[in-house]
């Protein structure tokens, strides 16, 4: 989707690609326009694909060895040099590397003879990889904040919680959507509280929930009790601390804290030393430790549920074979 930083470049704002494939494969489709300046393409008829042509040996290459024709990226095996595909990464892979910067998710040492040839024409390159390894918190030390989706609050207990948060001194992502403050104007959270969380505070509009519950740099979920999202937190085994707003929320606040035993609950009338202390508590204190344990305890059940044989797997066999076939009877 390189066409975005065509349009950043017309607005004056400053852009950055991301490569997603590898640098070899960077460099092979970077090759595209050569191939049909040496009358390689576009192939002659599709027996190119059957008459040992794709075997050719190609030396030329800066950055790679032992290539052949059918070892560059597939969209090159052309009649037809309109051909949809071979044209967009053709175009995609010119258009990123006259980027301002370029990031891609590789090792510096495993593809270095090809990243100095690519460097060599934009410096600004820059091997970060791997992506996977690079989680910067430990285990368990994060705090997770997310109200769902129509809990609102007044600017005050935004602030109370904002500040809760930032002198508890722990990393956060915030999960923070435009309409959660209730009926009053909002301007935004203070320049100061920002500069205060700046190295260890993440604040965004979305997140996919599941996949941050399973990161195992999650300590506790800051949640407002919403029942999909107590059921995804159980799910993989994450501690809850929260603020109710309304409906079932109080309730299951009072069920997932003192019968399961796998949160901590926030006054209604929510004051920043509360909250500074429960998630000091849940991430660093022993209360933590054990409502983790429940957790961990709770997960397990959750998965034993769904398998073959126990009782959510055997509910939803029953519900097919017995209630909708005899509606449909």
């Amino acid at each position: 989707m390189g066409f975005a930083g065509k349009v950043a470049k017309e607005f004056g704002i400053p852009e950055l690609q991301f490569w997603t494939a590898s640098v070899c494969g960077f460099q092979g489709y970077l090759q595209y326009d050569e191939f049909v300046r040496r009358d390689i393409l576009p192939f002659k008829d599709e027996n190119f694909s059957t008459d040992g042509t794709l075997d050719t040996s190609l030396e030329w290459i800066s950055g790679i060895k032992d290539m052949r024709i059918k070892d560059i990226p597939s969209f090159i095996r052309v009649t037809n040099l309109d051909d949809i595909m071979f044209n967009f990464l053709d175009f995609e892979a010119q258009n990123c590397l006259k980027s301002s910067l370029i990031i891609i998710n590789t090792l510096q040492d495993l593809e270095i003879e090809i990243l100095q040839v690519l460097m060599s024409k934009n410096p600004n390159i820059y091997p970060i990889g791997p992506l996977h390894l690079l989680d910067q918190w430990e285990p368990s030390s994060v705090i997770y904040v997310n109200y769902g989706s129509i809990t609102v609050m007044t600017k005050d207990h935004l602030n109370e919680f904002a500040w809760g948060l930032a002198n508890s001194n722990l990393p956060f992502l915030w999960i923070m959507r435009s309409d959660l403050v209730r009926n009053e104007e909002y301007i935004g959270l203070a320049q100061e509280f920002l500069d205060e969380v700046k190295d260890r505070g993440y604040i965004t509009s979305w997140c996919i929930q599941e996949q941050v519950l399973a990161h195992p740099s999650i300590g506790v979920f800051l949640t407002h009790y919403g029942w999909n999202s107590i059921i995804e937190a159980i799910s993989e085994g994450v501690p809850m601390t929260g603020w109710h707003f309304f409906a079932e929320q109080q309730t299951n606040c009072r069920y997932i804290s003192k019968t399961w035993g796998i949160a901590e609950d926030i006054n209604e009338d929510v004051k920043r030393e509360e909250v500074t202390k429960l998630v000091k508590d849940m991430v660093k204190g022993e209360i933590g430790k054990e409502i983790r344990q429940n957790c961990l305890e709770w997960k397990k059940k959750v998965i034993e549920a769904t398998d073959k044989g126990d009782p959510s797997y055997n509910n939803f066999y029953r519900l097919i074979n017995e209630a909708l076939d005899y509606h449909a009877a």
